[in-house]
């Protein structure tokens, strides 16, 4: 049988790096995946250095045949996914009519396609070695986005993906959970083109405190993982409120947010 591993995707920045550390430090062999191999090397030297088995680097762009590229890089080191956890994603900020049409499509090859293709590719592997699924969505996958509308309706489609996959495999033994962050300090901001502050401070959260959250939410089993009192609030209340004012009152944050940017 081949070794398992943790296969992590976007582990070269932010919540990536820290869920490649926590998976670590609880003695998971990992796979690092993203397309910056000179990151990906400094992180898997970092590991290393604990006295950890070095990580596998795998440097690809996963909008073209992602499952392709991770099993031959995998089967290539006699390893196999125990973990898969779909981290890499990207997002945008502004009215679609005022974005890149390629660059939108774009986000939904990785956050959609590229993610669902990565979670029922290796699924006799996670469950042959009693493994798991984890998927980073986001809050704002339990909102209408006006102003980031694509990247808000790609986390909803990750939130309600994951959920049905968690009652499907369950019965298979392989534990299936969503990752719903707040806002987190990251590049994320900066390629989505957000500047200051993302949200309320009450709202945000570091990324190793996010990781570590969305790792144990994992291994104990549980569907959705918001990390923060504060966030899980918020996916309270917009069960509550009616919907057209949880979209007036997102539209009229990402106004403002666009007219300090001059967008």
């Amino acid at each position: 049988m081949a070794r398992p591993v943790t296969v992590i995707t976007g582990a070269s920045a932010g919540i990536g790096v820290e869920l490649a550390r926590v998976f670590a430090r609880n003695g998971h062999a990992l796979a690092l995946v993203a397309r910056r191999e000179q990151r990906l090397n400094a992180l898997a030297d970092e590991i290393a250095a604990t006295g950890a088995l070095r990580p596998i680097v795998i440097a690809a762009d996963l909008t073209h045949e992602p499952a392709r590229k991770i099993g031959e890089a995998l089967a290539a080191h006699g390893a196999e996914p125990q973990f898969v956890v779909n981290n890499a994603g990207f997002g945008l900020a502004g009215r679609v009519f005022n974005l890149d049409r390629d660059e939108q499509l774009d986000m939904i090859d990785l956050n959609v396609r590229t993610l669902t293709e990565l979670s029922i590719a290796f699924l006799d592997s996670l469950e042959r070695h009693k493994g798991g699924l984890l998927n980073v969505g986001s809050v704002a996958g339990f909102l209408p986005g006006p102003g980031m509308a694509v990247y808000y309706a790609s986390k909803a489609y990750v939130l309600s993906f994951t959920e049905a996959l968690h009652k499907e495999l369950k019965g298979r033994g392989i534990r299936v959970s969503v990752l719903c962050p707040g806002p987190v300090a990251t590049e994320f901001a900066e390629r989505a083109g957000v500047k200051g502050n993302v949200a309320p401070p009450i709202l945000a959260q570091p990324a190793a405190y996010v990781a570590e959250q969305g790792y144990r939410g994992l291994m104990s089993g549980h569907r959705v993982v918001v990390p923060g009192l504060a966030n899980k609030l918020v996916t309270i209340i917009v069960r509550l409120v009616p919907r057209r004012l949880i979209m007036a009152t997102v539209n009229v944050r990402q106004s403002r947010r666009s007219s300090a940017l001059g967008a």
